[in-house]
């Protein structure tokens, strides 16, 4: 089972450089522990208490798999999997503009 995962800037340290890459499991859960096997580290920037960290998304297809099943979510072979660090704004210096 094929599953292509998109990795942002900020963990292809993990990936050797890498955009995306392929990876296997019946569920999002058990795709980061294979990506954990070959690319060690990586989980934990993802995942804590068996729950995604509060600032990644993860999409499953363009699907937030927060309104799915989250770590949980199923996977089939030939999804798309795509990992996004949260991303908050700040506030303009003199209030809001």
């Amino acid at each position: 089972m094929a599953i292509e995962v998109r990795i942002p800037t900020i963990l292809r340290t993990y990936t050797d450089g890498a955009k995306s890459v392929n990876g296997e499991g019946a569920t999002v859960a058990d795709l980061f522990k294979d990506l954990e096997s070959r690319f060690t580290g990586i989980e934990q920037r993802l995942v804590e208490d068996d729950k995604l960290r509060r600032f990644v998304n993860v999409y499953l297809n363009d699907e937030d798999v927060r309104f799915l099943e989250g770590i949980s979510t199923p996977l089939k072979d030939g999804d798309s999997v795509t990992i996004l660090p949260a991303v908050a704004g700040g506030a303009v210096a003199g209030g809001m503009r």
